[in-house]
């Protein structure tokens, strides 16, 4: 899948890469959470490619660092805006980030 805010297909927090077929392989992280913006986020492409630590796997991952959690959701947010409003994009999660 493709990301709104990463190129590459390495961590987005510590920039490793893991070998998807290894044991320690990447998450895909949808950056708004909820029933309908994951769906949002998949049809966006408001996602990221976490290492198992950075996303759901320590006390430092962004499901439970809600200061990194907010970084990337106004980074995506800031992207999303350099070819869309604000308004198209409050019309698709319904939150203002920024």
């Amino acid at each position: 899948m493709k990301s709104i805010v990463q190129d590459t297909k390495e961590c987005y927090l510590c920039r490793k890469y893991f070998d998807i077929c290894n044991e320690r392989g990447l998450h895909l992280h949808h950056i708004y959470e909820g029933w309908g913006n994951r769906k949002q986020s998949d049809r966006n492409n408001f996602v990221i490619w976490l290492c198992p630590e950075h996303h759901n796997m320590s006390d430092y991952g962004i499901h439970f660092n809600k200061d990194v959690d907010l970084e990337v959701k106004q980074e995506c947010q800031r992207k999303f805006e350099e070819t869309h409003s604000r308004e198209e994009f409050m019309k698709i999660i319904g939150k203002n980030y920024l």
